[in-house]
């Protein structure tokens, strides 16, 4: 998280931090607040998609790693066994959520302006524009950006890191904290690995490893069907297993903090 270029701050959260500034909070008092406040708002987001039994998975990459193309792939694929819905994030435009549309699921842009991340109380007022009731499963694509998004919680299940093989197979190294959040590491475009040597998705897979976490490397080629198959694969076991659990949990609202016991 940079506590310099002002990306903590969003349209989501300003309020709270203008409120802080009122009563002579210092910085790093405010950058706490925001934070806490972000996570009790994420766990209220958990709260509320659980009640409605839906499945939703933060996808984080830098940019042009794929994930817009990933999701067209994906909702082409599972459409016809879960109820998709995508919210977007981006700086500006509506550009990729066009794009989710016209797959025929319903897609809720988030324009951040000058914030590299989304934030809980964003994704909170996109969740608020879809009906969670037609919904299985719920994909948020991040701003793209290896260092900030992995630093808010948004209220998902899973997250999901994007690397792609024209971006250098040290990224792990380069920035932990982006995969070590991760549940699962996506190695796309994978068909273009025989144009590129620089890229070893074992070396990858490595780096990986050296951050102390034993999770999924999916390889994935988003423009042919069958390079989907493991991405596919690990999506419905991670739905299948949140179902099986989410039987056992009863969500209850605490001072508008849904939590789960």
């Amino acid at each position: 998280m940079c506590d310099t270029c002002g990306c903590n701050l969003t349209d989501g959260n300003r309020h709270l931090a203008e409120q802080a500034n009122v009563h002579g909070h210092t910085v790093i008092d405010v950058l706490s607040d925001l934070m806490s406040a972000n996570d009790r708002q994420a766990e209220h987001n958990r709260g509320h998609l659980e009640t409605h039994g839906v499945f939703a998975v933060n996808l984080m990459s830098s940019p042009g790693a794929g994930k817009t193309t990933l999701l067209e792939a994906t909702i082409a694929a599972l459409a016809p066994e879960f109820r998709i819905a995508v919210i977007e994030g981006d700086l500006e435009t509506e550009n990729d959520a066009a794009r989710i549309r016209r797959q025929g699921v319903p897609a809720v842009q988030i324009t951040t302006g000058s914030a590299c991340h989304l934030d809980a109380f964003l994704v909170h007022n996109a969740m608020h524009q879809l009906d969670l009731d037609a919904i299985d499963l719920l994909f948020i694509e991040n701003v793209g950006n290896l260092v900030c998004p992995a630093s808010f919680d948004l209220g998902q299940h899973r997250n999901v890191a994007l690397l792609s093989v024209t971006e250098g197979d040290d990224k792990p190294a380069k920035y932990p904290v982006m995969f070590r959040a991760a549940d699962a590491v996506v190695i796309s475009k994978v068909d273009l690995l025989e144009l590129i040597d620089d890229f070893d998705p074992d070396t990858a897979a490595r780096y990986v490893r050296e951050l102390g976490r034993d999770v999924p490397l999916l390889r994935t080629a988003a423009r042919k069907k069958r390079a989907l198959d493991s991405w596919l694969a690990w999506l419905r076991h991670e739905i299948t297993d949140y179902r099986e659990h989410r039987a056992h949990f009863k969500p209850v609202t605490i001072n508008a903090t849904s939590i789960r016991i």
